[in-house]
């Protein structure tokens, strides 16, 4: 068993939980984990037919779960869903906000739509989703939100991810002042900063350039998505109570 695997035992029992970009990747690996951890699992992308398969992968793994097909960027749309899964389940406990995409070129060549599109997915949406989530947590004076940044724009510029970045660190202030807002509500708002992770995208680049990455990281390796899963999971923990408006790198000491 290697460390990735190695999963870390948390109950959570009676709590739901919402996962954006749950269709693959990160997002896919969160929601399993939270939904053998015992939270009924509200799954949101765009893509319904994938979003059906991470369902039926939880229902198999003993959890219970539904897909809410829904484009992160459209406020109606989002309210809908968050509307949709306290009318299904009765509350919301747990809301992580992982949705986000790359439209990458150096800065010269950045279009409008390349900027816009990436800061509506990666930072709009998730605070379209706060917003819709705030008023059934502070109703239930709990919540646990989590947001999903990166080291690119958290931590470290990135050439050619101007858009990529500056979302990812909106989502750090983002998280940081409503955290400030809502903690004397018992609910808590972290991020998750993760390094490189191993994904259908870093297998592409290539043997040279994965050796580059790895010269990077003091770990020698590349993380695993379930890794920053653990992580996840333990921030939607009783546990993590008191961990409230920070930034936490998931990196291989990356960035140390």
């Amino acid at each position: 068993m290697t460390e990735a695997n190695q999963a870390m035992t948390v109950d959570l029992s009676g709590k739901v939980a919402l996962v954006t970009g749950a269709s693959q990747g990160l997002g896919q690996a969160m929601a399993l984990r939270l939904g053998t951890a015992g939270a009924k699992v509200a799954c949101v992308a765009r893509n319904a037919e994938k979003l059906a398969a991470v369902v039926d992968q939880i229902g198999q793994a003993g959890g219970e779960a539904a897909a809410f097909p829904c484009d992160v960027s459209d406020s109606e749309s989002v309210k809908k869903v968050v509307d949709d899964v306290t009318e299904k389940w009765e509350r919301l406990d747990v809301l992580v906000n992982n949705a986000g995409i790359t439209r990458d070129t150096l800065i010269p060549r950045m279009g409008d739509d390349d900027w816009d599109d990436v800061m509506n997915t990666n930072l709009r949406g998730a605070f379209l989703f706060t917003r819709a989530a705030t008023m059934p947590m502070m109703q239930q004076r709990f919540g646990r939100i989590i947001n999903i940044s990166s080291v690119s724009g958290a931590v470290i510029g990135n050439p050619g991810q101007a858009n990529y970045s500056a979302s990812k660190a909106g989502l750090v202030g983002l998280t940081k002042t409503v955290a400030r807002e809502l903690g004397k509500r018992k609910i808590t708002v972290n991020a998750i900063t993760p390094g490189i992770i191993a994904s259908e995208m870093t297998e592409a680049v290539g043997e040279e350039v994965m050796k580059e990455f790895k010269k990077r990281i003091p770990a020698n390796r590349l993380g695993q998505a379930e890794e920053v899963a653990d992580l996840v999971l333990f921030l939607a923990s009783d546990a993590a109570a008191y961990i409230n408006g920070t930034a936490i790198a998931v990196d291989g000491g990356m960035t140390c």
